[in-house]
C-alpha cells in the first residue's frame, strides 16, 4: 500500500555536495543514494569546490574510466596511484584553518581523508554522512542498489517510489526538463520540485561565492548551518 504524502528524493551520490543536496536531504522523509546508475566524468560525481584565498578550487577525486564508459557510480574505482587524500585533505585545512568553526570539524574530516578507500561511492558517502551528521539532518538514508529496481530515467525514479511505497518526490529544480511528468502521473506520484535560493552566509577571502560544498558553511557557520540551508528553502 503507498504511503500517503510519504516524501522521498532520490539523488545521485557526488562528492562534497553543495547546500541544496542537504536541503534535499532535511525536507523529505527518506533519502534514496541513486548509486546503480551510469556513472559521468567530469561532473559532480566525483568533484567539487572549496574556497581559497585566491577565489574557488575544484577538488577532483582520479578515478578509472577508460574504457568503463557504462560503469555505474557504485562501481567507480579511485585511481589511488595519485596522491589526492592528501591533496584535498591539505587544500582544506590551509584555506579554513582561519574559519570560526574550524576547529570543530577538522579532526573528522582528517580521519576520513585518512582511510583507505577503493571506491569512490564509500568516501563520497563517508564525507556526506559526516556532513549531515554535523549540520543536524536524521533522515533515512537508502542506497537504491539495495532496492533491485529496474528500468531508466523516469521509470526508473517511479519503480523507486513503488518499492518504497512513496506517493511524493522531491527534486531538484533541474529535474523539470528531465521527468516524464505525465508518466508519473499516471502512476499516482507527485512531483514536487524544489525552489532553492541560495542564502548568503558569512565567508572567508573577502567576496560571497555561492554553490561551494557545504563544508564551507560548516567551518564558517558552525552549529547554524541547518537554519542558514532551511532559510534558502520555498515550499
Amino acid at each position: 500500500m503507498i504511503k500517503k504524502d510519504m516524501r522521498i528524493a532520490i539523488m545521485q551520490p557526488t562528492y562534497l555536495p553543495w547546500l541544496g543536496y542537504f536541503e534535499l536531504m532535511h525536507n523529505c522523509d527518506l533519502f534514496v543514494f541513486l548509486d546503480d546508475v551510469q556513472f559521468v566524468k567530469k561532473s559532480w560525481h566525483h568533484r567539487n569546490r572549496v574556497k581559497t584565498s585566491t577565489g574557488e578550487t575544484m577538488l577532483t577525486v582520479p578515478v578509472f574510466s577508460k574504457g568503463k564508459r557504462r560503469q555505474q557510480i557504485r562501481e567507480t574505482l579511485i585511481n589511488n596511484e595519485l596522491p589526492w587524500e592528501r591533496k584535498h585533505f591539505i587544500t582544506i585545512k590551509n584555506n579554513y584553518k582561519k574559519a570560526c568553526f574550524f576547529d570543530n570539524y577538522i579532526d573528522e574530516l582528517q580521519k576520513i581523508y585518512s582511510r583507505d578507500y577503493n571506491k569512490l561511492l564509500d568516501i563520497s558517502i563517508a564525507l556526506i554522512e559526516l556532513i549531515r551528521r554535523e549540520i543536524g539532518i536524521s533522515t533515512d538514508t537508502i542506497m537504491s542498489s539495495a532496492l533491485n529496481t529496474e528500468g531508466v530515467k523516469s521509470q526508473k525514479i517511479i519503480n523507486i517510489c513503488k518499492k518504497l511505497k512513496s506517493d511524493v518526490l522531491y527534486d531538484t529544480q533541474g529535474a523539470e526538463a528531465i521527468l516524464d511528468l505525465d508518466l508519473f502521473e499516471k502512476n499516482n506520484i507527485k512531483v514536487i520540485y524544489q525552489r532553492f535560493k541560495h542564502p548568503i552566509y558569512r565567508q572567508l577571502h573577502e567576496d560571497f561565492i555561492s554553490h561551494l560544498s557545504a563544508l564551507d558553511l560548516l567551518f564558517n557557520e558552525g552549529e547554524k548551518a541547518l537554519e542558514i540551508i532551511c532559510s534558502g528553502y520555498s515550499s
